[in-house]
Parts: C-alpha cells; sequence; structure tokens
C-alpha cells in the first residue's frame, strides 16, 4: 500500500500545479513526503510547466504522421515562446509523437472546450437513458451522468487521451514533460486527422 492518500496528492498537485501522475511518482519517490515532494518536482522541472501556461506562444512546428500503409494521416500544430525551442530534437519529436498518437486514436479536440455542445448534448441524453434503465435511483441520476460525461470528454479529447507508446501517461503529461525541459510554455493548438474513404 502506497505510504500517502489521495489527500496527499490533491495537496500536491495544488501546491505545484503538475500533474496527478508525476506527484503520485514524487510521493512514491520521497515516502510520502509532501516538502520533498515539491522539492523532487521542482527538480525535474515539473512543477514550473504549469506556472509557464499563460506565457505567449507564438513559434512553433506542424508534426505530421503518416501510417505504414498510407491510409491513415495526421496534421498537429503545436506552439512554444522561441524559435530556438521549435528547432530542438525535443519538441520535434513531440509534435511527432502526438501526431501519431491522433493517427492511432482520432481524438475529437484538443481539449473538452473544443467538443461541439451538440455533441455533449447528446451524449448527456445517452447517459441519462442508460443510467434510467439501469434502474439506479434517481437522486443519483446527475451525479452518475455527469461522471459518464467526464468519462467520455477524458476518451475523446487529446490532452486527456493516454499516450499510445505509454498508456501511463496522458498526452497532456507528455506536453508538460517537455515544457519541463525546454524552460517554455508549450501549447498544442489544433489537428486534422486524415483517413481513405471517410468523409
Amino acid at each position: 500500500m502506497a505510504p500517502f492518500s489521495a489527500k496527499d496528492v490533491q495537496e500536491l498537485r495544488q501546491r505545484t500545479g503538475a500533474g496527478m501522475m508525476d506527484c503520485k511518482k514524487a510521493l512514491d519517490e520521497t515516502g510520502g513526503d509532501i516538502d520533498k515532494a515539491v522539492e523532487n518536482l521542482r527538480s525535474r522541472g515539473v512543477a514550473k510547466a504549469e506556472k509557464r501556461a499563460g506565457r505567449t506562444t507564438s513559434e512553433g512546428i506542424i508534426g505530421h504522421y503518416i501510417h505504414h500503409n498510407g491510409k491513415v494521416a495526421a496534421l498537429v500544430e503545436i506552439n512554444c515562446e522561441t524559435d530556438f525551442v521549435a528547432r530542438t530534437d525535443d519538441f520535434k519529436d513531440l509534435a511527432r509523437f502526438i501526431a501519431e498518437h491522433i493517427a492511432a486514436t482520432a481524438p475529437l479536440a484538443v481539449d473538452k472546450d473544443g467538443i461541439p455542445a451538440a455533441v455533449v448534448d447528446s451524449e448527456r441524453r445517452i447517459a441519462e437513458e442508460q443510467t434510467r434503465q439501469s434502474g439506479k435511483p434517481e437522486a443519483m441520476l446527475q451525479k452518475i451522468v455527469d461522471g459518464k460525461i467526464e468519462a467520455f470528454f477524458k476518451d475523446v479529447t487529446l490532452l486527456s487521451q493516454p499516450w499510445v507508446r505509454d498508456p501511463k501517461k496522458t498526452i497532456s503529461d507528455l506536453v508538460k514533460e517537455v515544457s519541463a525541459k525546454t524552460g517554455e510554455n508549450i501549447q498544442v493548438k489544433r489537428f486534422a486527422r486524415l483517413q481513405l474513404g471517410e468523409g
């Protein structure tokens, strides 16, 4: 059993702005000591990555991936603060990995703000109907439906998806790692996925 609780993970996330997996790893490595975990995250640069989120990203590259069969392709625009970082191997690899991930998983949007309201409304109606049919009490209905909608967002939004090469990390974690390495704010701006025969 882990030497820390979910509450400890939450506190560490609030103090550092780091992702959940990074916080769990830091607490694991420090035997559950929150102060040492903060130091651990700072030394790895993860905590700072979150603080950069407000800085302007006007440089970057368009990453691309074409599947070996030539039937699926993806383009992704990834922005950073300087042309210097845009030219680094870490940044180029990030763009390529994300384009490959998009080709494999076909997300609907970068994050939940990009999902059209009509799609969310439709998912909510389906979730309500399924929950009613399962015989759950009416009082629990809204909470269950909200949970299903959150699960839907995690499933179909690029940044929330587990990375195809390492499902222990989300795409958001991957972006934060490169942001921590480069010292710059990195944003996934937009993407396009093409599949032969799909209109």
